[in-house]
């Protein structure tokens, strides 16, 4: 139980009608959650606004509002407190309802259109290595220490985001890396968290369908970096058109990284190979085992981060040579007959195009590449032919499929998708609205040393499709129909 005054620590008040010396045994945002001695706050969202729960809430229990519009109406048992902006209120008194745990060990944030799991995870991993106890939240999982909990959202909502923050502290994590998603900065549920340092990656199309437009978009991720304290570190790719707008008006210390134009830290790629890349970071020769330009970067931001917190330079880099891919993040099968099976999670026309430079750059010439592609229902229309397109360009058989569809047919978003493949190449590509059967018809295809890429879902275990999700692995599938036990 916390005093309403207590959790209201920082919140910007307009007005307040009642006493605000009351016990709060809950906090919720979701009407339906309601219990005795709650504060509810009523959030506008993408679907509903929640002050149209506000009396359901009251019937409840809840004994206190926080809201942007004050009842025509106002019960005098309960306490109402005016703020403009309900969104920021609830980020801060999550913070407060949990003692503000992000105050109690280093946390990083990671932003960008693609890079995110990766660096977030491999910076557990590195830490993991040089001997702390470490924190991570992000796509694929949320790890406390040797502990893994399921992960349904980038950023959880800021009242599961704290509370999760919180078990963190009480399980004396030391550091704590976290995904920041365009979606959570928008909605501001990191509002109120005190980041020691921010990683900007890099910035492609995606989530049009929820921002409309690509500068929206962009100023959601550097909204990220316009909140840094002066006590933090901003680190962003100087490569990226975006980087360095992505630290104008910040108040953190600013630094760079980058591969191809002068930075506080730069990488070079020395050799590149099927099961690693040889990297020279700070005049410094390291094999890692990941491949690709764009695991370069990661790499390279997971260096400069863990030189900006104060780690040795040699330990640092014999963790970075130690860490493997993440998994459904390029993730490598090997199949019978010398046939190799890659799965990405690759679900941007700059990601695909990423994956698909990076095999052309390592394979044979008699190796040819296939790979199934489709995209998400429900979501931005306009990258679909651009995927297919880059799909096209760079495959010698393609394979249009199904990602996950929700509400939309499968078909209409391959028909989608075949408005980027050129004139008079219509008939060159196969499509089957089953991923299952678009796999093995892959797989069937492969000569022996061929190269079979099957992109969009990564790590994801299942499939959404007309609101139910089924389960449904890439990664598995792949290993079935190459012949490798699961």
């Amino acid at each position: 139980m916390k005093l309403l005054r207590d959790i209201l620590y920082k919140v910007t008040l307009q007005a307040v009608h009642g006493s605000t010396n009351l016990a709060i045994s809950h906090v919720s945002f979701d009407s339906r959650n309601i219990k005795k001695d709650t504060l509810f706050i009523a959030i506008e969202g993408t679907q509903s606004d929640g002050h149209q729960y506000i009396s359901g809430a009251i019937a409840q229990g809840a004994v206190a509002i926080v809201c942007k519009h004050m009842p025509q109406v106002l019960n005098e048992s309960v306490t109402y407190v005016l703020v403009q902006d309900t969104s920021e209120a609830l980020g801060r008194i999550s913070c407060n309802y949990f003692d503000n745990p992000s105050t109690q060990f280093k946390l990083i944030g990671i932003t960008g259109t693609n890079g995110k799991t990766t660096t977030a995870t491999l910076l557990f991993d590195v830490f993991t290595l040089l001997g702390y106890t470490c924190g991570l939240i992000s796509t694929v999982e949320n790890r406390i220490g040797k502990a893994k909990l399921p992960s349904t959202h980038t950023t959880p909502n800021a009242f599961e985001l704290n509370a999760l923050l919180h078990e963190m502290a009480q399980k004396r994590c030391t550091y704590v890396f976290m995904e920041v998603s365009s979606h959570a900065q928008a909605q501001k549920r990191t509002w109120g968290l005190e980041f020691t340092g921010a990683i900007f990656s890099n910035l492609t199309r995606d989530h049009l369908d929820y921002h409309v437009t690509f500068d929206a978009y962009r100023d959601a991720k550097k909204s990220f970096f316009d909140q840094l304290g002066s006590q933090a570190f901003a680190l962003t790719n100087s490569d990226d058109a975006n980087g360095t707008f992505m630290l104008q008006n910040t108040k953190a210390k600013s630094y760079t990284y980058a591969l191809h134009h002068p930075a506080h830290f730069n990488s070079r790629i020395l050799e590149q190979h099927v099961n690693g890349t040889l990297l020279r970071i700070d005049q410094q020769d390291v094999w890692i085992k990941l491949i690709g330009e764009f695991n370069a970067y990661n790499i390279l931001a997971i260096y400069a981060c863990a030189i900006l917190l104060k780690q040795d330079k040699t330990n640092v880099l014999s963790a970075i040579s130690q860490v493997k891919s993440v998994t459904g993040r390029f993730q490598y099968i090997e199949g019978s007959a010398g046939r190799i099976g890659i799965v990405d999670y690759a679900h941007t026309p700059d990601a695909l195009l990423n994956v698909l430079q990076t095999i052309q750059g390592l394979k044979q010439p008699d190796q040819k590449i296939i790979t199934v592609i489709g995209c998400g229902g429900d979501r931005d229309k306009g990258k679909r032919p651009l995927m297919a397109e880059i799909a096209f360009k760079y495959s010698d058989t393609v394979v249009f499929t199904s990602d996950n569809p929700r509400t939309e047919h499968p078909d209409q978003i391959i028909d989608d998708m075949m408005k980027g493949v050129p004139p008079g190449h219509i008939r060159d590509v196969l499509r089957n609205t089953s991923r299952a059967a678009a796999i093995q018809t892959a797989c069937a295809l492969l000569k022996p040393g061929d190269i079979v890429l099957v992109a969009g879902k990564g790590h994801e275990a299942y499939q959404d499709i007309a609101g139910e999700k089924f389960a449904f692995s890439d990664i598995h599938e792949l290993q079935n129909h190459l012949h490798i036990n699961p």
